[in-house]
């Protein structure tokens, strides 16, 4: 059953992917309604997963599949790129709204993208209530 559900879930994920970025596109003002609370559940439903993960497999598995072969070193590789593009990108706008940039480094080098959806989340979060104010 569980190996199943390893074969089926890269394909929903690859749905959600597309629902959620044409939903982001269809926006016409760039705001996208309900955005932290997404981003929250991202990083929620994650850490759920990536607990699982661990249980599972062990908290060090994850560095055996990323020096298996050329295609892991791959993989590897376009994490950590896509998630320093992405810590890049946020920064300025997390220092903008009082954040403080090293302990969420910290969290993100920890836990890859449930670090980075939770980051995320506040900074839209604190945005939302500067907005208010």
């Amino acid at each position: 059953m569980i190996q199943s559900l390893y074969a089926i879930l890269p394909a929903v994920a690859v749905a959600v992917f597309v629902i959620a970025t044409f939903s982001m596109l269809a926006q016409k003002d760039g705001a996208v309604p309900a955005a932290w609370q997404v981003a929250a559940v991202f990083a929620l439903l994650f850490a759920l997963w990536s607990a699982h993960a661990v249980v599972s497999e062990g908290p060090l598995s994850f560095w055996f599949e990323h020096i298996r072969n050329a295609w892991s070193n791959q993989i590897w590789f376009d994490l950590l790129l896509a998630i320093g593009a992405a810590f890049a990108l946020l920064l300025p706008r997390a220092r903008a709204v009082g954040m403080r940039p090293l302990p969420w480094l910290i969290f993100i080098v920890c836990s890859g993208s449930v670090g980075l959806f939770a980051m995320l989340a506040r900074c839209l979060y604190l945005e939302t209530q500067t907005t208010k104010a």
